[in-house]
């Protein structure tokens, strides 16, 4: 049972339906195109019952939806819902926190980067409603009222 903080907790809330691994790096591979099951299953490596699992509870959720894969066909694809492409900063903020810290000088990984100019993405940082860039010190949470 959940306590009362993490009930009123949107980190804690967003977690219990997308902090498992595969998951987000569903959600991952669906920002890159991957529509398929047997595309993600491919990429992924996952066992059938568990991507099937984690497609269903992402469907639940709204943050997939299902469609016809071609006109007539009987097979159908997973793409984002509204919901599901609000995760994108999400994805990159993970990312640029894995490049900065998990990765060795000069180590090979993959880059996102801006159709626009074929350039990195600028590192995302949270900023208040003027447009300046906040730190977790200059923050605080403010809980709602105990009932």
């Amino acid at each position: 049972m959940a306590t009362e903080s993490m009930t009123t907790c949107p980190v804690g809330r967003a977690l219990d339906l997308v902090g498992d691994r595969w998951s987000l790096l569903i959600v991952r591979e669906a920002f890159d195109g991957v529509g398929r099951f047997s595309d993600f299953q491919r990429r992924l490596g996952m066992s059938r019952s568990m991507l099937s699992q984690r497609l269903q509870a992402l469907l639940e959720a709204d943050v997939l939806a299902q469609q016809p894969l071609e006109e007539g066909r009987s097979y159908q694809q997973y793409v984002l819902t509204e919901r599901g492409r609000a995760l994108f900063p999400l994805v990159v903020a993970l990312r640029q926190w894995g490049e900065a810290f998990l990765f060795a000088p000069g180590e090979p990984r993959s880059v996102l980067q801006a159709d626009s100019d074929g350039l990195p993405l600028a590192l995302m940082q949270p900023r208040d409603q003027h447009g300046q860039v906040v730190a977790a010190a200059g923050t605080q949470v403010i809980k709602p009222p105990s009932p």
